[in-house]
């Protein structure tokens, strides 16, 4: 057993901590983030005193009625502060940055998702303190075990150390647990502009029976066809990964941020199961913005009949972390879960490896 749950009731919330700190708390970054972040600091009463950005962006601009401002500038005005982060990135230069700042102020994470508006706090963890448990015992091995408390830990503390310690290389998780050989049938849901397809294309020599994948943004989807050309025995649909076959709305946001939304572009979406019509894929890799449980949903049969690797994101909702391996585990109990985090701030790029 994990205690888990002991684990998480043992340590003082970043909603707690920024409440509680004595210091002004100041932003660091603009954006969708940012504006989340505020309105769950509306809900916990925490004060902002000030925003910052890099020295690169600041340009006097104003945000939520702050002046935008470099941290120099606020080390004057405020002396020491809190910073709360409110951006995510993957480019080394500016995790490093962000860390180099961190070792200057006392820098927190505000758990807020990348879709919905559920947070990551006491009342969840109630709420879903039974799941929570039960994933820790399904998992396949140490280092799984070592990234679920890590991350939920990091979404409930928003301490960025908890990262370090389990960050590993993409490479480990091809090499070490998908495996995969030079005969595989790929369905790549989310394909962008084809940068997974030559992900998988690296880890399989160049080789494969077929590939299939779907791509629901216009724009993306041209690049994708451009890109795959040259390519045999690839079947492209410009559609998005469901449950069910039906027609949606979808923001169609620039680059692989395009997702299911209340108003937007009308975008179809189909269930993986229905496309296949019982092709036996043995690998499949997800990144839905979003509609990760409901794109599982749509492949149960597959996943019951065919046990494809899987490759699928976890961290687009807090509850996915628990409840898409326990689905997994429900519609196909052989399969091995592992789980990874890849070098991310805050714990963007967690991702569920099935075999």
């Amino acid at each position: 057993m994990s205690n888990i749950i002991s684990i998480l009731k043992n340590e003082q919330s970043v909603w707690q901590a920024l409440r509680n700190s004595k210091k002004p708390i100041v932003l660091y970054g603009m954006g969708d983030g940012a504006d989340k972040v505020l309105s769950a600091f509306e809900k916990y009463g925490i004060t902002v005193s000030g925003v910052m950005a890099s020295d690169d962006f600041v340009r006097g601009q104003s945000f939520h009625g702050f002046t935008v401002k470099k941290e120099s500038v606020l080390a004057q005005e405020f002396g020491d502060f809190t910073v709360a982060l409110c951006f995510a990135s993957q480019l080394t230069e500016v995790m490093e940055h962000i860390k180099e700042v961190a070792n200057r102020h006392t820098t927190l994470v505000p758990s807020v998702p990348v879709f919905g508006n559920v947070l990551f706090d006491d009342d969840f963890i109630e709420r879903n303190k039974n799941e929570i448990e039960a994933v820790y015992n399904l998992l396949a091995d140490d280092l799984s075990r070592k990234v679920y408390k890590n991350v939920l830990l990091f979404y409930y503390t928003g301490k960025i150390e908890l990262l370090d310690e389990i960050t590993t290389d993409k490479k480990e998780a091809f090499s070490k647990i998908l495996k995969l050989g030079s005969n595989e049938t790929y369905v790549d849901l989310g394909a962008y502009n084809g940068d997974t397809i030559d992900e998988f294309l690296n880890y399989s020599d160049n080789d494969y029976r077929k590939i299939i994948a779907f791509e629901p943004n216009e724009k993306n989807f041209k690049k994708l066809q451009a890109h795959c050309a040259d390519m045999k025995n690839i079947d492209l649909w410009q559609l998005g990964a469901y449950n069910k076959n039906t027609v949606l709305e979808f923001n169609n946001k620039a680059g692989r941020n395009s997702a299911i939304c209340d108003s937007g572009t009308k975008t179809q979406v189909a269930a993986v199961d229905t496309i296949l019509c019982g092709i036996a894929a043995s690998y499949i890799k997800a990144d839905v913005e979003g509609a990760d449980f409901e794109t599982l949903e749509g492949m149960k049969n597959t996943l019951k009949n065919f046990k494809p690797k899987l490759n699928f994101s976890a961290y687009h909702r807090f509850e996915d972390i628990f409840r898409l391996p326990l689905y997994i585990n429900s519609l196909n109990p052989e399969y091995k879960i592992y789980l990874r985090h890849h070098p991310y701030i805050p714990a963007w790029d967690t991702n569920l490896y099935c075999v």
